[in-house]
C-alpha cells in the first residue's frame, strides 16, 4: 500500500471525486458525511462543493504537522547543509612541505609569485612583459636547471611567433599577432622522448592589472612544478614542456603561435591549462577532453585535492560565461586534448588592480601545486599517452563529493544509469496511474491536478520574482545585492517561495477541502517526483552529462519515499517520519547546494561586468527563483501535511517587503572599497582623438574627448554626483556610417555595451604616433578591388571594416583568407605585436557587384597606448582621479582614423 492510500471511500469524499449516493455511501472517521451535489469537473470550482472537515483535512486541522516546528526543522536543516558546504570549501592546512624532498613548496612558489606581480602590469608588447618578466623567467629556470638530477635533461626556447586565426568568440572576429613571446622549457628523459605532456600559463596580464591570479600564480606554480620534477630521482617516460606565453591576455595568441608552429607541439598528446576567473580558492577542472575520458581519470587517480565538475564544464562551453581559455586553442588547432583549470572564488576583483599577490592564500597555491603536480607526473609516466587518440571513445560524467574525491564513469555508462532510474519511476507511478479504472480515477485526476497546481505555483514564483527585478531595475536600484548576497536572497528568493506556498495553501484550503492531509502528501510528492524524472529523461535524450543530477534528484527521493511511507501511514508526519525524511533528501539536497555555491560565486562577480544591455536583477532574479524551485520541491507536500501556512507565508511575505523598502531608498550601495574585500565598479577611460576622412582623402571631422564606457547596467548613475560633468548631456552618438558606431573598440563589445558618454577634451599627441595608408590598389581577373595596406604603431591596435551597399569582402590576408564578420555585420580584427615589430602589411579584397557614389568600403584604425608614458594625458590623470574609491577606471589613450575608399 502506498504513503496516503487509506482507502477507497476516502478518495470517494473529496472535491470532484465521485459520489455515492444511498446507504453504501458512510462517512469516514473524523469527516462529515458529504452533502449531495451535482458532480463537478475535477480541476475546477470543487471549492463550493465540500465543507471543510473537522480534522485531517484541507483545513489542517487534527493531526497536520505543527507550522512553527516545520518552518523551522527545515530552515535547520537547509542551514546545517550550507555549514557543511562552507566546511568543505575551506583551504587545506599548509604541511609545511618546504625541505621535503620531491614535495611541492608552496613557499617557494609565493617567492616566484610576488617576483613577478612587482614588475607590475606586463601587456604585451611593453618592455616589463617582453624584457623584464622573460629574463625572470630564464634566470629562474637557469637556476633550476643547475639542481636538476641527472636523469633529466631540460632544454629551453624562447619563440617569436607572428600568425593570425579568426574565432567566434565575442560574436566573431580575427586576431593577428607579430613578433609575441612564449618562454618554453622541456623535460625530457636523459636519453629523449618521442611523446610530451603539455602545462600552459601565461604571464602577461591585461593593463592597469599586476594579474596576481591571471595568471602569474600559475606560472610561479609550474615554476616550482618544474623544480620538483627536474630534482627527482623517479624517472619520467614521457617529456614534460612548460610553455611560459606571454599574451594570453591578447584573446589566445600567444597558445596559438606555439602550437602551430613550434617543433616541440608535435611532440604534445596532451595538456593541463591553468587559469583563472576569480582570485584564489580552489582550482575547478572545468573542461576536460574532448572525449578523451582516460584523462579524467588521471586527474581522479593522481589529483590530491579534486574539485571538479561536468556541469561547469557544459555551463562555460554553452557560451553563457562571457570567456574564453587556451584551451579552445589546443583543440581547435591543435586537435589535442586536455584539462582546464582555473580559479573562480572572488571574481569580483578579477582583471583589476586589486589582483595582487597577497589576496591569494598560500594554501591555495599549496593546493594547487600538489594537484598539478601529482597530475603531471602521472601523466609522464602513463602508458595510455603515447596512443592518446585511441582512447577518444565518448565523453565521462564526473563530479566531486565537497572535495573529498571525484566519481567518473563514461557518459553511456550515465545513459544507462539515467534510464534505469527513470523505469523505476514509471513502474512506480505506472502502479497507481493504470490500476483498473474504479480505483485510480480520483488518483489520476488528483495526480495531474496536483501537477498543475505546482508548475502553476512555479511559474507564478518567477513571474513575481521577474516583477520586483524588472520594478528594482526602472527605480535604478540595480545591483543593490553586488556587495551583499543576502539582499538578493531576502527579497527575490523570499518572493518566489511565498508565491509557490501561497498558491499551494489556495489550493488546498479551497480545492482539496475534504482530501487527507497524507493523501495529499502523496500527491505532491509523487507529482515533484515526476517533474524531476522528466528532466531527467529530457537531459539524458540530449546527451548532456549533467543529467546525473537529475538522476541523485530522482532516485534518492523514490528510495526514502519507499522507506518512509509505512511510517507515515501508520503515525502520520511525526517526529520520526520527518527525520527520516530529511536523512533520505540529505545527498540531493547537499549536493544541490554545492552546486548553488559554484553557480553564484561564478555568476554574481559577472553581472558586474555583463555590460548595459543586461538587466542583471533579472538574471538573479531568475536564477534565484529556479534555485527556490528545485529546492522548494520536495517539501511542496510539507504544506499540506502541516497544519497551517500563516505564519510563514506572513514572515516571508514580511521580509520581502523591507527589503524592497530598503533596496529602493538607496540603503544598499552596490560596490565596496573595503580593503579586505573590494567590490568595485569598472569603467573604461579613452582619452581618444578622432579623425573621419572622406572618400577624396580630405579630413570631413575631427574631434577629441574621453570615451567613457561602464561595464554594468547601472551606467554612469552612480558617478555623476561625484562627477557632474559626466551626465547625460554627454551622452556618445553612434556615426551611422562607421563601422562600430565610429568608436575605438579595444574588443568587439558593442553588442554589450551601448551606453558610452564622450566628455570632450584636448587632443593627445602620444611620442610614437600611429601611421596608417594605402599602399595599393589593384583590379583583380575576377572582376574584384584589391586594397593593400601598411600601418605602424603601439602594440595594439583594432581594425575595422564596413562594406557599401552593393560591395561586399570576398577574401583577405588574414586568418585563413574568409573574412568573419562580427555581431552587427562590420569586421574586427585585433592586432597585437612584441617589441621590434616590422610594419604591418596586410590586403582585403572587396567585391564590387554596383558602382555607387559614395565608394566601395570604410575601414578605420584605431591605436591603444597600454603602456609607458603615451597611455598617459593630463586630462585623464584628472579625470580619473576625481573618480571615488570604490571604482575600478581603467584608462589609457588612444587614436582613431577613419578612410572610405
Amino acid at each position: 500500500m502506498e504513503w496516503g492510500s487509506e482507502s477507497a471511500a476516502v478518495r470517494r469524499h473529496r472535491v470532484g471525486g465521485e459520489r455515492r449516493e444511498g446507504p453504501a455511501a458512510v462517512p469516514q472517521p473524523g469527516r462529515e458525511a458529504p452533502v449531495p451535489k451535482p458532480p463537478v469537473d475535477a480541476c475546477s470550482g470543487g471549492a463550493r462543493t465540500r465543507k471543510r472537515s473537522a480534522g485531517g483535512g484541507g483545513g489542517g486541522a487534527g493531526t497536520g504537522l505543527s507550522e512553527a516546528r516545520a518552518a523551522l526543522g527545515l530552515a535547520l536543516y537547509l542551514l546545517v547543509l550550507r555549514a557543511l558546504v562552507q566546511l568543505s570549501l575551506q583551504q587545506l592546512v599548509l604541511r609545511g612541505a618546504a625541505g621535503r624532498h620531491g614535495e611541492f613548496d608552496a613557499g617557494q612558489a609565493r617567492d616566484y609569485l610576488e617576483h613577478i606581480t612587482s614588475i607590475g602590469p606586463r601587456t604585451t608588447g611593453s618592455p616589463e612583459n617582453e624584457i623584464v618578466t622573460v629574463r625572470y623567467l630564464l634566470e629562474q629556470i637557469k637556476l633550476i636547471e643547475a639542481q636538476s638530477n641527472s636523469l633529466h635533461r631540460i632544454s629551453v626556447d624562447v619563440q617569436r611567433p607572428t600568425g593570425s586565426f579568426s574565432i567566434d568568440f565575442l560574436g566573431g572576429f580575427t586576431s593577428y599577432y607579430d613578433n609575441i613571446t612564449n618562454v618554453v622549457v622541456k623535460l625530457e628523459p636523459r636519453d629523449g622522448a618521442q611523446h610530451a605532456v603539455l602545462a600552459n600559463c601565461h604571464f602577461d596580464s591585461v593593463a592597469n592589472s599586476p594579474g596576481a591570479s591571471d595568471d602569474a600564480v600559475s606560472c610561479a606554480v609550474m615554476l616550482e612544478v618544474l623544480h620538483v620534477l627536474s630534482a627527482s630521482s623517479e624517472p619520467l617516460h614521457h617529456a614534460v614542456i612548460f610553455l611560459f606565453n606571454g599574451a594570453e591576455e591578447n584573446v589566445l595568441q600567444a597558445s596559438h603561435g606555439f602550437i602551430t608552429q613550434h617543433p616541440w607541439a608535435s611532440l604534445i598528446r596532451a595538456f593541463i591549462n591553468l587559469e583563472a576567473a576569480g582570485v584564489g580558492g580552489k582550482e575547478l577542472v572545468f573542461q576536460t577532453g574532448p572525449e578523451n575520458p582516460w584523462l579524467v581519470q588521471a586527474y581522479v587517480s593522481a589529483a590530491k585535492h579534486p574539485f571538479a565538475s561536468v556541469v561547469a564544464q557544459e555551463v562555460f562551453q554553452s557560451g553563457i560565461i562571457p570567456s574564453d581559455t587556451d584551451f579552445r586553442i589546443y583543440r581547435d588547432f591543435g586537435n589535442i586534448p586536455g584539462i582546464d583549470l582555473a580559479f573562480i572564488e572572488n571574481g569580483y576583483i578579477y582583471h583589476t588592480k586589486y589582483d595582487t599577490a597577497d589576496r591569494i592564500l598560500t594554501d591555495s597555491i599549496q593546493r594547487a601545486g600538489d594537484n598539478i603536480l601529482a597530475v603531471l607526473k602521472y601523466l609522464a609516466t602513463s602508458d595510455m599517452l603515447p596512443s592518446s587518440s585511441e582512447y577518444r571513445h565518448g565523453n565521462m560524467v564526473f563530479f566531486d563529493v565537497l572535495g573529498l574525491f571525484v566519481i567518473a564513469y563514461p557518459s553511456r555508462v550515465g545513459t544507462i544509469i539515467n534510464c534505469m532510474v527513470a523505469m523505476a519511476v514509471v513502474l512506480y507511478l505506472g502502479k497507481k496511474l493504470l490500476q483498473p479504472k474504479h480505483k485510480t480515477d480520483a488518483y489520476r485526476r488528483d495526480f495531474f491536478c496536483a501537477l498543475g497546481i505546482t508548475l502553476i505555483s512555479w511559474f507564478m514564483s518567477l513571474v513575481t520574482a521577474l516583477i520586483l527585478a524588472v520594478f528594482v531595475s526602472l527605480t535604478g536600484q540595480s545591483l543593490s545585492w553586488y556587495s551583499h548576497f543576502y539582499v538578493s536572497v531576502c527579497l527575490y528568493g523570499t518572493a518566489a517561495l511565498a508565491k509557490i506556498i501561497l498558491i499551494h495553501t489556495l489550493a488546498k484550503k479551497f480545492y482539496y477541502v475534504n482530501a487527507s492531509d497524507r493523501y495529499l502528501g502523496e500527491v505532491f510528492f509523487d507529482t515533484s517526483l515526476c517533474v524531476h524524472c522528466v528532466s531527467l529523461t529530457a537531459l539524458t535524450y540530449r546527451g548532456l552529462c549533467s543529467a546525473f543530477i537529475s538522476a541523485v534528484w530522482v532516485a534518492f527521493p523514490l528510495l526514502t519515499k519507499l522507506c518512509v511511507h509505512k511510517d507515515l501511514k501508520q503515525h502520520g508526519a511525526r517526529g520520526k517520519f520527518i527525520a527520516f525524511y530529511l536523512l533520505g533528501m540529505f545527498i540531493p539536497y547537499l549536493y544541490a547546494l554545492y552546486l548553488i555555491w559554484a553557480v553564484f560565486e561564478m555568476f554574481t562577480p559577472i553581472l558586474g561586468r555583463s555590460g548595459s544591455e543586461i538587466p542583471p536583477d533579472v538574471v538573479l532574479a531568475s536564477i534565484l527563483a529556479g534555485c527556490t524551485m528545485i529546492l522548494s520541491s520536495y517539501f511542496i507536500s510539507f504544506i499540506y501535511l502541516a497544519k497551517s501556512t500563516r505564519k510563514t507565508l506572513l514572515a516571508l511575505t514580511s521580509v520581502c517587503a523591507v527589503t524592497l523598502l530598503l533596496v529602493c531608498s538607496g540603503a544598499f550601495f552596490p560596490y565596496s572599497s573595503q580593503p579586505a574585500s573590494p567590490k568595485p565598479k569598472r569603467v573604461f577611460l579613452q582619452h581618444v582623438t578622432r579623425t573621419f576622412h572622406g572618400l577624396d582623402g580630405n579630413v570631413t571631422k575631427r574631434d577629441s574627448g574621453i570615451w567613457i564606457n561602464g561595464f554594468d547596467y547601472t551606467g554612469m548613475s552612480h558617478i555623476t554626483p561625484h562627477i557632474p560633468e559626466i551626465n547625460d548631456t554627454i551622452r556618445a552618438h553612434c556615426e551611422e556610417d562607421a563601422p562600430l558606431c565610429g568608436f575605438p573598440w579595444y574588443l568587439p563589445v558593442h553588442f554589450l555595451i551601448r551606453k558610452n558618454w564622450y566628455l570632450p577634451a584636448p587632443e593627445v599627441s602620444p611620442g610614437d604616433p600611429a601611421h596608417f595608408r594605402l599602399v595599393s590598389k589593384e583590379q583583380t581577373p575576377w572582376d574584384s578591388v584589391k586594397l593593400t595596406f601598411e600601418a605602424t604603431g603601439p602594440s595594439h591596435m583594432s581594425f575595422y571594416v564596413r562594406t557599401h551597399k552593393g560591395s561586399t569582402l570576398s577574401q583577405w590576408s588574414l586568418g585563413n583568407g574568409t573574412p568573419v564578420t562580427s555581431k552587427g555585420g562590420d569586421y574586427f580584427v585585433f592586432y597585437s605585436h612584441g617589441l621590434q615589430a616590422s610594419a604591418w602589411r596586410f590586403w582585403i579584397e572587396v567585391q564590387v557587384l554596383e558602382e555607387r557614389p559614395e565608394g566601395m568600403v570604410t575601414v578605420a584604425i584605431a591605436a591603444h597606448y597600454l603602456s609607458g608614458e603615451d597611455k598617459k594625458s593630463s586630462e585623464l590623470d584628472a579625470l580619473r582621479e576625481k573618480f571615488p574609491d570604490w571604482t575600478f577606471p581603467s584608462a589609457w589613450v588612444c587614436t582613431y582614423s577613419l578612410f572610405v575608399f
